[in-house]
């Protein structure tokens, strides 16, 4: 039994919700790690992101975005409107702000702006799609069908960011 580790390193957009193809890269990664069989965990360790599994689909708009996940983002945002000023939801309360504002003096990923962090709506739909998908890996390739792809997805709208994605594999 083998247990090897990648991370991808992804780069997300700001105002919009970024998708990110991840497929190629898992495929690559199992050449790379010589799984024949066994199994993949993808995850992320970001609470405004989710990794996904859903159909490839070749239409766009004219930002570039898929059909199907305009599609999503349009019924999410009536179910979980995008957070724009402090009274539009509960978090983050004070305590939490100035959690946050002493973690952005030690890591440069947390910003210093409470504008930045005004994103309830990124954690509850991370945490709705969820952070981490499992894919079967039979004779070298992921058992994900003919259109079934891999998507990072990073909800939070406030800044673009450089985002991180764990695969672990464990096989033969």
């Amino acid at each position: 039994m083998t247990v090897k580790h990648e991370e991808l390193i992804i780069e997300t957009q700001a105002a919009k919700v970024t998708y990110v193809d991840i497929t190629a890269d898992l495929r690559t990664a199992i050449k790379n790690a010589g799984i024949k069989d066994g199994i993949c965990a993808i995850t992320t360790p970001h609470t405004t992101c989710s990794i996904v599994f859903e159909e490839f689909v070749h239409d766009r708009d004219w930002k570039g975005d898929e059909f199907l996940q305009v599609d999503q983002n349009r019924i999410l945002e009536k179910l979980v409107p995008r957070q724009l000023t402090e009274s539009d939801y509960v978090y983050p309360g004070p305590k939490h702000v100035d959690f946050l504002k002493d973690l952005a003096k030690e890591d440069p990923n947390y910003s210093p702006d409470p504008v930045s962090i005004l994103n309830a709506d990124a954690h509850i739909k991370g945490s709705l799609f969820g952070a981490s998908e499992t894919v079967i890996i039979k004779d070298g390739e992921p058992l994900i069908g003919s259109v079934g792809y891999l998507y990072f997805i990073d909800w939070d709208q406030n800044r673009e960011r450089t985002r991180k994605c764990n695969l672990a594999f464990i096989g033969e």
